[in-house]
């Protein structure tokens, strides 16, 4: 079974192109290193019945969206791996904004083993 991180963060709308941006490169950077798959998904049907919905999880304000990100490894001990080279990746702080484009006290973030996978 494989491993995954997991990211819930809250995102200005007028500040998405420069976080795609960043995500890009990031996405690379974390495929380069041996991800798996990565994703950065940006809110789209937001506005559901059911259960919990991401915007009042998130506590988002008017201008503000939610992007749901994650990153596949092979288990856990690979995401370590993983993530010990990207930290090390110049490429990674080189092409970052100098200020990040979301609050980062306001980023969900944790690692998840899976227990189902087709």
């Amino acid at each position: 079974m494989s491993y995954v991180d997991g990211f819930v963060l809250v995102v200005p709308k007028r500040k998405l192109a420069i976080y795609k941006k960043m995500a890009r490169r990031a996405a690379m950077v974390w495929r380069d290193h041996g991800a798996l798959d990565y994703r950065e998904c940006v809110g789209d049907d937001l506005k559901v019945k059911m259960g919990l919905p991401f915007t009042k999880l998130a506590k988002t304000k008017p201008g503000e969206t939610v992007v749901f990100s994650y990153i596949v490894y092979r288990s856990r001990a690979h995401r370590d791996k993983v993530n010990a080279k990207v930290m090390k990746d110049k490429r990674l702080s080189e092409g970052m904004p100098k200020e990040m484009p979301f609050d980062m006290k306001r980023m969900a973030y944790g690692g998840f083993k899976t227990v189902v996978e087709f």
